[in-house]
């Protein structure tokens, strides 16, 4: 579920916009984080998912206010800039399966949609280029392995250290993942 619809959601159960719950929030002094996903919790019976996206949208507005390339691009900032290339490569890739790709954006990496549903995960370190995948009901395997606690939005997770790695067999599973996404 991309950011938006997690703050869509939210409006529909509960009648009420991020401004909404803004005007609350400071009416009532919350200003952190836990305090925020606490009262969305009890008062507005939001799921933790969902909450924590409410209280995210208040605490950092600029954020989520910023152009998608934009925040894709500052994941690749810092130590991890070495692996922008690759990224931009996967996401030229992706673009081309469909008019109905998006991009999710978060603090530490982007997820590929299709139609508002993730069907990968672009996440660098340092020293590699995490590519989670969902594809349910594929085994794992030696180079495949199950995403575990990893990230629970996905089912695979390929650990590539060199762009090299990112060759035909990745793009396949990438290709799956995506045709999967329906």
């Amino acid at each position: 579920m991309s950011f938006q619809a997690y703050l869509d959601t939210v409006k529909e159960k509960t009648g009420k916009t991020v401004a909404d719950f803004r005007t609350e929030s400071e009416a009532q002094g919350l200003a952190k984080h836990g305090e925020i996903v606490a009262w969305l919790k009890r008062d507005y019976s939001l799921g933790h998912g969902h909450a924590n996206a409410i209280a995210a949208a208040l605490l950092k507005a600029e954020q989520f206010s910023a152009p998608k390339d934009d925040r894709a691009d500052a994941v690749f900032a810092g130590k991890k800039t070495a692996w922008k290339p690759a990224y931009d490569a996967l996401w030229a890739a992706v673009q081309a399966y469909g008019d109905d790709v998006g991009l999710a954006p978060t603090d530490t990496y982007v997820s590929f949609t299709r139609g508002g549903k993730k069907f990968a995960i672009v996440q660098p370190t340092a020293p590699r280029l995490d590519l989670g995948l969902k594809r349910r009901g594929v085994e794992a395997t030696a180079r495949f392995e199950a995403a575990g606690t990893w990230n629970s939005m996905v089912t695979h997770r390929v650990r590539i250290t060199d762009a090299a790695q990112i060759d035909a067999e990745v793009m396949a599973w990438l290709r799956a993942a995506y045709e999967g996404a329906l």
